[in-house]
């Protein structure tokens, strides 16, 4: 097929690829290939090129080439025609030196340097323009430029020369942000309204992960953030930090501001500007980009336009990081393009310039949310997306061990939270780990009723606050300490909900006035003074944490007898509902438009799915005789009922969009986040009967939780309510962050799954241990999957046991572990016992020879054995020879894996002497093995079963 049928058949697809993003780069690359290689003409390229700027987009063609088989050209023109591609990558880095060198020389105006960089341009738009105009100015110009080119290869600065260059306002600017920046960071104040901790002293790192181009999951450290590692789009500036409330992304982002200012990270970043879309809802005022960084940041002391000055012409060491854009009143929208620096602008329209790179291209920016609030037209503009998914089990270790400065008491704790994996699993989450340790001597004191669910959590954080500033003796709350603070909990409650209702996190003093909320009442330490010198003078104050004002709104909802009686259901019909003209002035402005789809008005607001859980979970019957004496039992009882009602048909939605299934195919339930949600809420209501009834009208063989945020909270959540699933079910939980302790928490279920998929979710030997030691009772169980995990040869002997003890299970696939020969020879023990396993996947291991001899072995009198799978295991010929005895005495056998191996001639050959005896075998896959590309055409010639 010529170039010429190739780019026809393929026009479509290069169109989408061309027309499709929001980066000019890609077809400007081409555009420059075209013209080296004298393809294009310039009036063809000038006729391209007024192409509107969003439909030049896509893939990166433009690479270093050379064109070959021509003469080089005869004049400095035409060469920077002919060396357009890799002129461009030089002169990217280069182009203040190029342009002062042609400034100087008399080439160039004043005016001619100004239309080359124009802030709209991204660096490689300003050296294709650069090269434009020297073109036209003749050549003259373009000898100026290569002479100045050559010099720069042959006297390249040194990067660690850059403060040489740098003037003395500028470092004086560059010294007094750090000392803002570090004097903010130095302390933990998120959740230290009643003692405030350094954040070196208690800071534990949380688990941050990324997915690569090809969907593996890397893991990565503080300093990877906004490292190459895990870039999906080289053309974004944007990187996106996402996590649940709670999971530590504010804590994260002062970590790197700390060490910015320590120069103990981010070395190469000159200036680093940190905003809070918290404070930025407050700022009212139109603003440049200038005022934005000045005003909200840190002032210059002197030389203000030069030090803005190079910020715009050094983008490269600027860094910017917005916390909390799930916080921010507007939802992302890439509709008003701004791109001056000095305009001004409302605060939206500029953070949203930064964000896709319409607004300082080249500057790096860290946002930080949670992961519902992020629409697709925002992701469209990501670097790529960071998901922090909380503690380790060793990071809930650490964080304690850090918080109590006694061994003991930290060693009591500990213990504790082992006795109670419930509680364990919330401890995963941040904040609330926060909460356990702070209110220890509640938790170690002997509840009479132990913390199960978050709203348990939040109760007992709220007792442990009254009971700090309690007249009684020794601190002592009665039975009835809600009701002797109703008061306050009321107007802390009401404050909580009009600021979620309006999007609002921090309040005036007046506001908190207008409320009835008095000293005494903030010095009981739920609200915050909120550090806000940019602004304004005035005190500000915030909730603890978002999720404390989340609940406070909830303990008003349900408290409070005058509020409307429609209150709980429109709760959670927000989720739902389109945005009516009731739901804009009453919950309108916390719903995020670019969660779904703008057009569609579908509402699903984090922080409204945070209120009604802890709705949920106050109107429990555990919480009945808390709540006697300060709500009627009618009205109690008629809000109960309202939740209910409102989950059942939460519930029945999902349930209605189940499709018909496939011919052949199993019914399954692709689950959707808010399901999770819902799921959740039964949880917390702790009501058996509800979660029967709702599990009596779920019909489904196949229920896909992938891709969810499944952690261990949502792990005990899942348990509870599908253990009432009356027929078996298959549950897919591939992708989520489940770990040792949700593994756990998935038992109760387990006997109604038989099978379980639980691909990457850094599970590890003690968490499969727990698994399948009751797996083996549960009738049912029959299939699990646990590719990329963190399995070794320690977990293969009870995986031998499960095959000795079980002789109806079917599926065993644990690739891409840390399985070796050793690990597969205690396999192939169980193996050699059980006669119903029918799938067996290694893929990805090092067993090795060693070990693929014991399992062909093992398996070489299976009646029932159908695929094997020994893909990238290191198993060289005398494996191979191995298998093709298995090959040979199976009966059952229809595919075999073993690409990506060592496999020599000798081990095909041996494969191919099996085959001849066994016609039932249909595959054996051998791609990537030892072979030239002759001996495959031959080998395949012998054997048409042979796939290489």
């Amino acid at each position: 097929m010529t170039a010429h049928q190739l780019i026809l058949k393929q026009r479509a697809e290069l169109l989408a690829v061309l027309c499709g993003g929001g980066s000019a780069e890609p077809l400007d690359c081409v555009l420059d290939l075209l013209l080296a290689c004298e393809v294009l003409v310039w009036e063809d390229y000038l006729s391209i090129r007024v192409l509107p700027e969003e439909q030049k987009a896509g893939l990166c063609f433009g690479k270093e080439c050379a064109v070959l088989g021509k003469n080089r050209p005869d004049t400095a023109t035409l060469t920077l025609l002919a060396d357009r591609p890799v002129l461009v990558r030089k002169l990217r880095d280069n182009i203040d030196g190029a342009l002062n060198a042609l400034l100087t020389t008399g080439c160039f105006t004043i005016k001619d340097c100004d239309a080359v960089q124009l802030p709209v341009y991204t660096p490689s738009q300003q050296v294709r323009r650069l090269l434009d105009q020297v073109r036209f100015k003749g050549e003259t110009a373009a000898k100026t430029l290569l002479q100045y080119l050559e010099q720069t290869e042959t006297t390249r600065p040194n990067p660690e020369d850059k403060e040489n260059h740098l003037s003395a306002n500028c470092l004086l600017y560059q010294k007094k942000l750090r000392s803002s920046v570090a004097a903010q960071s130095h302390s933990l104040s998120t959740y230290g309204g009643t003692g405030r901790f350094s954040l070196d002293d208690i800071y534990t790192d949380g688990l941050l992960e990324v997915m690569d181009g090809s969907g593996e999951t890397l893991t990565l450290g503080l300093e990877d953030v906004v490292g190459p590692l895990g870039t999906l789009n080289e053309d974004a500036d944007t990187v996106l930090v996402s996590g649940e409330a709670g999971s530590g992304k504010s804590t994260l982002l002062q970590r790197l501001h700390l060490l910015w200012a320590r120069e103990a990270l981010l070395t190469n970043t000159f200036l680093l500007f940190p905003f809070s879309c918290r404070k930025l809802n407050s700022e009212h005022r139109e603003l440049s980009l200038k005022e934005l960084l000045f005003l909200h940041c840190c002032w210059p002391d002197r030389g203000q336009d030069e030090v803005f000055q190079f910020i715009l012409d050094h983008p490269n060491l600027a860094l910017f990081t917005f916390d909390g854009l799930d916080e921010f009143k507007q939802g992302f929208t890439d509709e008003e393009r701004h791109c001056c620096p000095t305009k001004q602008v409302p605060i939206p329209i500029l953070l949203f310039n930064l964000l896709q790179g319409t607004l300082m291209k080249g500057v790096m920016k860290v946002a930080t949310s949670r992961p519902q609030a992020v629409g697709s037209s925002l992701k469209h503009y990501l670097r790529k997306e960071v998901l922090l998914k909380g503690f380790s089990p060793g990071g809930i270790d650490c964080y304690v061990k850090k918080h109590h400065s006694d061994p003991a008491m930290a060693r009591r704790v500990i213990e504790s939270l082992q006795a109670n994996t419930v509680l364990l699993s919330l401890c995963h989450i941040p904040v609330f780990c926060w909460i356990v340790t702070k209110c220890h001597q509640e938790l170690l004191g002997g509840q009479d009723v132990i913390p199960q669910t978050i709203t348990d959590v939040y109760l007992l954080v709220l007792q442990h606050f009254f009971q700090r500033k309690s007249p009684q003796p020794q601190g002592v709350l009665g039975k009835a300490w809600l009701e002797e603070h109703l008061d306050t909990v009321l107007k802390l409650g009401q404050l909580a909900l009009e600021g979620l209702e309006a999007s609002c996190y921090v309040f005036s003093g007046y506001e908190l006035q207008r409320n009835g909320l008095t000293e005494q009442d903030v010095s009981l330490g739920f609200l915050i003074y909120c550090n806000d010198l940019s602004v304004t003078d005035c005190k500000r104050y915030e909730f603890l944490h978002i999720t404390l004002q989340c609940f406070f709104a909830a303990l008003y909802v349900v408290l409070n007898r005058n509020s409307d009686r429609s209150a709980v259901s429109r709760l959670f019909q927000a989720q739902y509902r389109q945005l009516s003209g009731l739901s804009q002035r009453c919950l309108g402005h916390c719903i995020d438009s670019s969660v779904e789809e703008v057009e569609s008005h579908v509402t699903e607001t984090p922080n409204l799915q945070i209120t009604a859980q802890f709705v949920s979970g106050l109107l429990s019957q555990r919480h009945h005789n808390l709540l006697l004496e300060c709500c009627p039992i009618a009205v109690r009882e008629r809000k109960v009922k309202q939740v209910v009602k409102s989950l059942s048909k939460g519930m029945q939605r999902h349930f209605k969009s189940i499709p018909r299934p496939v011919e052949g195919e199993k019914k399954s339930m692709h689950a959707m986040p808010s399901f999770v949600w819902l799921i959740k809420c039964i949880y917390e209501m702790q009501d058996n009967s509800i979660a029967r009834d709702t599990m009596a009208k779920l019909d489904v063989e196949h229920l896909k939780l992938t891709y969810c945020n499944i952690g261990p909270v949502e792990c005990t959540a899942l348990a509870y309510v599908l253990k009432y699933l009356r027929n078996p079910v298959g549950l897919q939980l591939d992708n989520n962050s489940v770990g040792d302790v949700g593994a756990e928490q998935l038992l109760p279920c387990l006997h109604i799954c038989h099978s379980l998929y639980l691909r990457n979710n850094n599970i590890s030997d003690e968490g499969i241990r727990k698994l399948l030691e009751n797996g083996m009772k549960c009738e049912s169980f029959q299939k699990i999957a646990l590719f990329n995990n963190n399995l070794t040869d320690a977990c293969t002997q009870h995986f031998a046991l499960l095959l000795k003890s079980k002789q109806n299970f079917l599926s065993l696939r644990l690739g891409n572990n840390n399985i070796t020969s050793q690990g597969a020879e205690q396999l192939a023990e169980g193996l050699s016992y059980n006669q119903s396993l029918q799938f067996l996947g290694l893929w990805g291991n090092k067993i090795g020879d060693r070990g693929a001899e014991a399992l062909a072995a093992a398996l070489k009198n299976s009646t029932t054995l159908i695929w094997l799978s020994l893909v990238d295991n290191g198993v060289g010929s005398a494996g191979a020879c191995a298998l093709a005895k298995l090959i040979s005495q199976s009966k059952t056998l229809e595919q075999l894996w073993l690409n990506k191996n060592c496999i020599s001639r000798e081990g095909v050959e041996c494969l191919i002497e099996a085959l001849k005896i066994n016609s039932s075998v249909k595959e054996v896959w051998l791609r990537g093995n030892n072979l030239s590309p002759e001996e495959e055409e031959e080998l395949s010639k012998q054997e048409s079963r042979l796939t290489f």
